[in-house]
């Protein structure tokens, strides 16, 4: 049981994190260990036939990036006064498990000019969670495409690509996850801008994804991975979840993207049929 006192600590702990990197991680997990609150596990791959929600819960304890307020939600109707329960929302449009719309970044297509045949894909998980593990900064790559096509062939036409990194196991721990150093810089893993370049012109993909807050590693001021992906007219979606559980080929991707006028993007839910 979480008391608000071995809450307080464990937030206590996470400020132990002066810069970023697996020791100062570890830090914070062990902490988190020795006061009952468990670092989630990696997830059992799912069967054949099955369906895996890609979607983070979203909340005000949802991570965002830095300078994002958090998601809210107040009741504004009852059942007991008018017959039906309502809730007004607010976020920002990037905020949870979200599409990036190409008008994000330098891009002309809005959320309600996505195409729907774009939003069911083969999906590609590339794995680079080892590396993630001692390498905060790490980036998908070109090799990285490489090795994944040794094993499975060549990228399918019009597939979806999603970097799997193991972020999400540090959820539960404050801070961990954002990842701020100690000039207020997050860091965390994402695509290469020459990888995002290759799989636009080489692969032919409609979308890609990450389980981080950033199609860019955290860290890079130039967000060249998201223009190479958004002003190409593809989509990103970012912050995902579960993806240790969907096979690395063969599975299918459905992207449950917003359809608001003029949108740069939004919440969404996005599931594998695997």
């Amino acid at each position: 049981m979480c008391t608000p006192q071995i809450i307080r600590d464990l937030r206590a702990a996470a400020e132990d994190l002066p810069r970023p990197g697996r020791r100062a991680f570890l830090r914070a997990a062990g902490a988190a260990a020795a006061l009952g609150v468990a670092v989630p596990a990696v997830p059992a791959r799912a069967a054949d036939g099955g369906v895996v929600d890609l979607t983070h819960a979203l909340s005000a304890r949802t991570p965002r990036w830095p300078g994002v307020p958090p998601f809210s939600m107040v009741p504004v109707a009852w059942e007991a006064v008018g017959g039906f329960d309502q809730n007004l929302l607010a976020y920002w449009e990037h905020t949870g498990t979200h599409v990036d719309a190409p008008t994000h970044r330098r891009g002309t297509q809005s959320t309600e000019m996505l195409a729907a045949r774009d939003l069911v894909a083969p999906l590609v998980v590339i794995d680079i969670s080892a590396r993630a593990g001692t390498d905060v900064d790490t980036a998908v790559t070109v090799d990285d495409i490489g090795a994944w096509e040794s094993r499975h062939g060549r990228i399918p036409e019009r597939a979806f690509v999603a970097m799997y990194s193991g972020w999400e196991r540090r959820l539960e721990v404050p801070g961990a996850f954002v990842n701020l150093d100690s000039e207020g810089t997050p860091h965390a893993p994402g695509f290469a801008p020459e990888t995002a370049e290759f799989l636009v012109r080489e692969r032919a993909i409609v979308g890609a994804g990450v389980d981080t807050l950033s199609l860019d590693r955290a860290a890079d001021p130039d967000f060249g991975a998201h223009t190479a992906f958004l002003d190409s007219g593809r989509y990103g979606v970012e912050l995902l979840a579960n993806l240790a559980a969907v096979p690395p080929a063969g599975a299918t991707v459905v992207v449950g993207a917003p359809k608001h006028v003029g949108g740069t993007g939004g919440p969404c839910r996005v599931l594998a049929l695997t």
